[in-house]
């Protein structure tokens, strides 16, 4: 029963903002395309709540080697779900998009979902090349962590600046909950004590 909690806590965390978002009365006057870039960034923003966890091994009854495989997949699907999101804006109104990606859009927003995407290709770029790069373990779970911590404030900071389709409740408890647990991981950039 004490493993079916925690698990159900994560799931409800998860869907309450996808479902509430899909109740928006802003969704009327927006197109497809519009529609599920915005979703595909709610969703890049739940799996900003499970990652750390699973990097953290606090998810009951998973198993070390299966939390990290799915760790590398959720991250997989983090990347899928940010471009899915860039996309869908560029589509829609590739002006916009210009602006945030030079930093001269005029909404602060911008600036912080530009910042996290960017650390989200570090990112990820880090973990594809992780067997090729020659640095030490602890420097490079130092240096992901950083970005993994970059992204989580960035895309908070984002999300709370922007006036849309994310209902109010669900959308400041998400960006609490996916700060909390980025703070789980945050001691793993302080130098060990010998």
């Amino acid at each position: 029963m004490r493993g079916i909690i925690p698990w159900t806590a994560l799931a409800a965390a998860i869907a309450a903002p996808l479902v509430a978002a899909g109740f928006s009365p802003l969704l009327q006057w927006r197109d497809g395309i519009y529609i599920a870039s915005g979703f595909a960034g709610i969703f890049g923003m739940t799996l900003l709540l499970v990652q750390p966890l699973l990097a953290a091994g606090d998810l009951p009854n998973l198993p070390q080697t299966r939390a990290r495989r799915l760790h590398r997949l959720t991250g997989a699907l983090l990347l899928g779900a940010v471009v899915t999101h860039v996309i869908g804006l560029w589509i829609t109104s590739p002006p916009d998009v210009i602006d945030a990606l030079t930093f001269t859009s005029p909404t602060p927003f911008s600036v912080w979902g530009v910042i996290a995407m960017w650390a989200v290709f570090a990112a990820a770029l880090m973990a594809a090349l992780r067997k090729r790069i020659t640095v030490r373990p602890m420097t490079w779970r130092r240096a992901h962590v950083a970005l993994a911590l970059t992204i989580a404030i960035g895309t908070v900071i984002h999300v709370l600046l922007i006036e849309g389709t994310m209902e109010t409740v669900t959308k400041y408890g998400l960006s609490v909950l996916v700060l909390l647990a980025a703070l789980r991981i945050a001691p793993r950039l302080r130098p060990r004590r010998r």
